[in-house]
Formats: C-alpha cells, structure tokens, sequence
C-alpha cells in the first residue's frame, strides 16, 4: 500500500456548489446548539449496468458544475501477486501510461492537460485505479483514453525495461528516507498471510526477473472488462454517456476470471516485536499494530471510530496529551488499514529526542484501556458525528471523489448504493459498540511493536511486549 502517512492522494475539480441543496436538515437544536441527529443526505442518483463482457459501469449525474469525472479500478492488488513475482500491480500503474494502439507514450498525460482536466493513478493491496476529471465537454476524451488502453496496453520490452527501472528507481527514494521502510517492516509482522503481508511496490529482485511474457499475461488476465469498474460521475447525458461507453468498451474482449485468491488470517498477529535499525533515523520512533476484521463489519466500524477519538487528529485524545499536552512526542499518526480481508489498525510515534518511549506506550495504552472500559464519552461522540457528517458534505462536493467512492463500492461489495447508507451505518454505531470492539481487538496482547533504531543505537535483542505497552 502506498505510505499514507507520507503521502495523500487527492485531485479533481470540485463542484462549486456548496453545502446549500446538497442535503435535507430538520432542525432539533438543543440548548448546547448541538448538530441535528436526524441530518439527512439526499441520496446520489445512480444508475447501473454490465456490458455483455462483464464491464461494470455506473452512471451518476450531477449537473452541479460544469465537470466529469472517469474512474476505472481493477480488481487487482498486491494481494493478487504470488511470491517470487511481487510488485507487478504497482508495475503496472506505471506501464498503463506507455501508451497504447492509438495512444503513443505520455500522450495520455498530454491530452488530458490540453483539455484542462487532472489525472492520476493508485495502487494499493486491494485495487488498482485510473481516473480523470475534465470539463464536462470532454467526457469522449476520457472515455477513449481509458477504452484504448484496456484494449491494446503497449507491453513491450522496451516499456517493461523502462518502467522497471522508474519503480526500483521509486522503491529506493522511498527507503533512502528517515523511516521509510517501516512499512515494509510492519506489515509482515501483523499478517501472515503472504497475500496480505508483503509490500505493494514488491522486490527488486522480483522486479528484475519479470518477463515480457509475465507481465503480457498479468495484463490479459487482470485488465479485462470483467475484472473492472467504470464510474461516470458529474455532468453529463446519460443516454449520450451509454453510447459512448458501448463504442468505446463494449468490443473489448472478456477474459477467463483470475485465479481464486485466500486472504484467510489466524487470529494471532505473525510477530510480536521487532527492533529495526533505520540509518536514516534521526531519532528512535516506534509502531503499535494490531490484526482487526475486514472492512465494513460491526467491529471494523466501531475501530474505525474509536481511531478517530484516540488518536486521529489534533482534538484526539491521544494528541492532546502527547503533542500538545507533555510535548513528548514530535508526531503522532493513525489510521485504520482498511482490506477486504483481515485488516489493521496501526498508531505510528514519533517522539522527541530524549524521551521516555516506554511512558509514551504506556499512555497510549492506558487511552485504550479506558475506551475499552467506559467507551467514548457524549461529547467525543458527538463531535465524531460532527465530523462524519462534515467529511461526507465535502466529499460529495468533488465529482472525482463521488466516482472513487461508488466505484469502491461497486468493486469490493458489488453494490453501488453503499455511498447512500455509509454515513447512516457509521452514525448508528454506538458507544457501547465502539467500546466492546476497543475491548476486543486492541486492548490485548495479541498486538505488534516496531522498535525504530537510529544506526548503532539497538539493543539487538528480542523481547515480548508486557500489556502496559513497555
């Protein structure tokens, strides 16, 4: 998965209306002026269909601004790779901009810039994804862009050798920098699973033995429509929009399914602690991780929230005691490692030099024990509500963001409509929920700690981690 600590993707146009029309409010103001709990979002207008070769697409009109978002995502990740050939679907981010029958190399760039559109592409374990945001006019653009590519990618030796070198190239800025391979270190601690555990980018190693023939079938039996979703979101007509989705893709020819894929995981993380000498560290640093379900249960939602409280930004629990309160710590990051299958929940420190790492895990466990004890307090949960409510708002003013969400939806639970009942869903877990999967999932010694090492400064011994996170 690409660093989300270092790194956010997020581009497109967005819609120039505001929050006025965008949803329906019935006021209940209390006397603390409290946001509405029966705020209710107008559901998005989506219409869906699969062509005969199995290509998903989903029509969404928003006649809101002038712009219209593309977005394809392949049901293709790193956890589709097997060992001794990892890295191909984040190689392959790389090869689908070389060009194509009709499309020469770096044109796709060039021609969704002369339009005055944006364009990018991800790769994480679960998907791979490409999408642009033009003005409105330019949906047959995107749309041809897109088509050429699936149809005819230019895999090619040439190509392969060159995008080769531009990931390894990748691979080495992101580790010849201060923690950059913690990521690398992590995962294969918390998962067992060889599907779930080794990197996104992949090995060198793995790299350099690639073939042309390899990477020709990763292509045939990944890239085919009826292993994608195409997401048409913003202004548009959408009798024009299916024409132009039939001309353009309908011909593409389908392909056998790809081959049955386990994420299965024990309960049990793979590894309890770890030292790991970073050279480039300044100062020691340190990551907590643990196993949790996969996304969209019960459990993963109360997670997901309770993250939010303890530690996700600068009003959380977590930050005000440890950044802003003692000042011990220089910063401090969590986030939900959201997958189809067992997913993770990680809290990232960097504390600052000379400080105690051992209190400072000690705090932070103390803060889990408590939600894991009395949950979260009324205000903590109304101010997440707030939040939940705020996010989505924003969210659904940016076309490219809405057809990245229903394109997800579509992908991993085969139901676009998700994005309709997602903030309903979140906002109906309950403290109780929340406290009994803190209770559950982290406040436990089946748990992950990365001791980060400036050169020469490790212990070089192994311990197990005592439940007060010393």
């Amino acid at each position: 998965m690409k660093n989300k600590i270092l790194k956010t993707a997020a581009s497109g146009l967005v819609s120039l209306s505001l929050v006025t029309g965008a949803f329906a409010q019935q006021s209940n103001t209390s006397k603390d002026n409290k946001m509405s709990t029966t705020f209710k979002l107008q559901p998005l207008k989506l219409e869906q269909y699969t062509l005969d070769n199995g290509l998903r697409v989903v029509l969404n009109k928003d006649d809101s601004a002038p712009v219209v978002s593309v977005a394809v995502y392949y049901d293709v990740g790193s956890r589709n790779e097997r060992e001794g050939r990892t890295g191909f679907a984040h190689l392959f981010e790389h090869m689908m901009f070389q060009g194509s029958e009709n499309v020469k190399k770096a044109e796709h760039f060039q021609y969704v810039s002369n339009a005055g559109g944006t364009m990018n592409g991800t790769t994480n374990t679960e998907r791979t994804n490409y999408f642009e945001a033009l003005p409105a006019n330019q949906l047959p653009l995107g749309l041809w862009l897109e088509s050429d590519r699936m149809r005819s990618l230019a895999v090619t030796e040439e190509n392969l050798t060159n995008q080769r070198n531009a990931v390894q190239e990748e691979k080495r800025l992101g580790e010849n920098q201060p923690f950059g391979q913690v990521f690398d270190q992590l995962m294969p601690m918390i998962y067992k699973n060889f599907a779930n555990s080794h990197s996104v980018i992949g090995s060198m190693a793995d790299l350099d033995a690639a073939t042309v023939k390899d990477v020709q079938d990763f292509f045939r039996i990944n890239y085919a429509p009826n292993n994608a979703v195409l997401v048409i979101s913003g202004a548009f007509e959408p009798n024009e929009a299916k024409e132009l989705v039939k001309k353009y893709f309908g011909t593409i020819p389908k392909q056998p399914k790809p081959p049955a894929l386990d994420v299965s995981e024990p309960k049990e993380v793979a590894a309890n602690y770890k030292e790991f000498e970073d050279k480039l560290a300044p100062f020691p640093a340190f990551v907590l991780g643990w196993k949790i379900p996969q996304r969209r249960t019960a459990e993963y939602n109360g997670l997901d929230l309770a993250g939010r409280i303890i530690s996700g930004g600068e009003s959380s629990r977590l930050y005000q005691k440890l950044v802003k309160g003692d000042e011990s710590v220089l910063q401090l990051v969590s986030f939900t490692d959201e997958r189809r299958g067992p997913s993770g929940f990680l809290i990232f420190a960097i504390p600052k030099p000379g400080k105690d790492l051992s209190k400072i895990r000690e705090v932070i466990m103390n803060e889990i024990k408590d939600m894991a004890t009395n949950g979260p307090t009324a205000e903590e949960m109304q101010k997440l509500h707030n939040q939940l409510l705020n996010d989505t708002v924003r969210s659904r003013q940016s076309s490219l963001a809405r057809a990245q969400s229903i394109a997800e939806y579509t992908l991993y639970d085969g139901d676009p409509t998700l994005i309709n009942s997602e903030l309903d869903e979140l906002l109906k877990v309950t403290p109780a929920q929340i406290k009994d999967a803190v209770n559950k999932y982290l406040n436990t010694e089946n748990r992950v700690l990365l001791d980060i090492v400036p050169a020469g400064k490790g212990k070089g011994a192994t311990k197990e981690m005592k439940s007060d996170g010393k």
